[in-house]
């Protein structure tokens, strides 16, 4: 490729079956910006607790071409996604409305080889490997996906924890209550 080229620029559909097949692989770059609705994302569909209207992600990309020291420019991907999900409350077990707001950088790579010695500690970017028919619906559903938290709860004394206990039938232990230690037994056991 000329280093002075100048290249095309696509606007990529807001449609999401156009997003399921994208040529990252053309020398052009690309931009889009659009709303996905969480039923056209079969995966946040089943980690919703509930879909309200408004729900969903905003979505906004932008590719471009970067000099790669003593080899062909690549293809730098940046995703930016916004939006509102409801999770399960892991302390209450209710709904709990969940903002995201998350950008990603990505380098487009030609194979899975390229893409495994990509250096680990570049945390600013990671490797993708380009293809002529790339999903971009799927990779805007899977940072949504990994940008949710490990253990979803609502913001500190917004709720009050679920009132069942290990053990107990619907009744929260007393929070004097010390449970008995388990390796009481064993301490025992040394000391004879």
């Amino acid at each position: 490729m000329n280093r002075n080229q100048v290249l095309p620029q696509v606007e990529l559909s807001a449609d999401p079956n156009a997003l399921r097949r994208v040529d990252f692989c053309a020398p052009q770059s690309y931009q889009g910006a659009g709303f996905l609705e969480i039923a056209e994302l079969p995966r946040l569909v089943e980690e919703a607790s509930s879909i309200e209207p408004g729900d969903g992600f905003h979505w906004q990309i932008q590719t471009h071409f970067a000099d790669s020291p003593g080899s062909e420019p690549r293809q730098i991907v940046e995703l930016e996604v916004k939006g509102r999900i409801h999770l399960v409350c892991q302390s209450c077990l209710q709904d709990c409305g969940f903002d995201l707001e998350q950008k990603s950088r990505f380098i487009l790579v030609a194979t899975e080889a390229e893409a495994d010695a990509f250096p680990i500690e570049d945390d600013l970017q990671e490797p993708l490997v380009a293809s002529q028919h790339f999903d971009l619906l799927g990779l805007i559903e899977d940072e949504i996906l990994l940008s949710f938290p490990l253990i979803p709860k609502h913001l500190r004394g917004a709720c009050k924890p679920h009132a069942s206990a290990f053990g107990g039938v619907g009744v929260a232990a007393e929070p004097s209550e010390n449970p008995p230690n388990p390796f009481n037994i064993l301490k025992n056991m040394k000391k004879n």
